[in-house]
C-alpha cells in the first residue's frame, strides 16, 4: 500500500476550489478524510503519528465549520487575519508531515530527506507571512503571500506522489511497513 497518495489526494481536495452556492463542491473535510487514511497506514514514528492525527482531526473540524458559507463569510468580514489564524492547524500539519517524512527518509534517502525540510521551511515561511500582512499592515504582500503558499502546497503534493513508492514511505501488502523509530 502507498499511504502518501490518500495524503496527496486529500491535499489536493483541500486546495481546490469550486463554488456552488456559496458552498465548496470540493469540500475540505473530505479531503481531511483521505488524508486521515493514508496517515492511518504510513509508517511512521508514533509520536508524530499521534501529533499529525491529532492536527488533522482538528483541521477536519475548522473546515467542517469553514465549509458553511455564512460561516467562513463571517470571520473573513470580521477580520481577514482571522482566516488566516483558524487555517494554522492546517499549516502546522503539513510543517509537521515534512518533518516526520523527513525523518523516516533520512537514511534511506537523504536527497528526499533534505526536499522535504526545504518544503517544510517554505511552509513555515508562508505560514507566518500574514503576520507581515496583517500585523504590520504590508498588504503589498498578500497576493504573494496566497501565491506562495499555493506553490509550496503544489510542491508538498507532488512530493508526496513522488515519493509514494519509495520504500521508507510505502506499508507492505501484509500490513508490515519500514521501521519507525518510536
Amino acid at each position: 500500500m502507498k499511504p502518501l497518495q490518500p495524503i496527496a489526494i486529500g491535499m489536493v481536495i483541500i486546495a481546490l476550489r469550486g463554488d456552488a452556492g456559496g458552498y465548496d463542491v470540493f469540500a475540505d473535510p473530505i479531503g481531511w478524510l483521505f488524508v486521515l487514511l493514508g496517515l492511518h497506514h504510513a509508517p511512521l514514528a508514533d509520536r508524530r503519528r499521534g501529533t499529525l492525527r491529532t492536527l488533522a482531526v482538528f483541521a477536519a473540524a475548522i473546515a467542517t465549520a469553514l465549509w458553511f458559507p455564512r460561516v467562513a463569510d463571517g470571520i473573513h468580514d470580521t477580520d481577514p487575519a482571522l482566516t488566516w489564524a483558524v487555517n494554522l492547524p492546517q499549516v502546522a500539519f503539513t510543517v509537521v508531515l515534512c518533518l516526520a517524512l523527513a525523518e523516516q527518509a533520512a537514511e534511506a534517502d537523504p536527497p528526499a530527506a533534505r526536499w522535504l525540510r526545504t518544503t517544510m521551511t517554505l511552509l513555515v515561511v508562508v505560514g507566518v507571512l500574514p503576520v507581515l500582512v496583517f500585523g504590520a499592515g504590508m498588504a503589498s504582500l498578500e497576493v504573494p503571500t496566497y501565491v506562495g503558499a499555493g506553490a509550496v502546497l503544489v510542491l508538498l503534493i507532488s512530493l508526496l506522489l513522488t515519493y509514494a513508492g519509495r520504500p521508507w514511505a510505502r506499508v507492505d501488502s501484509d500490513g508490515a511497513g519500514s521501521p519507525a523509530a518510536g
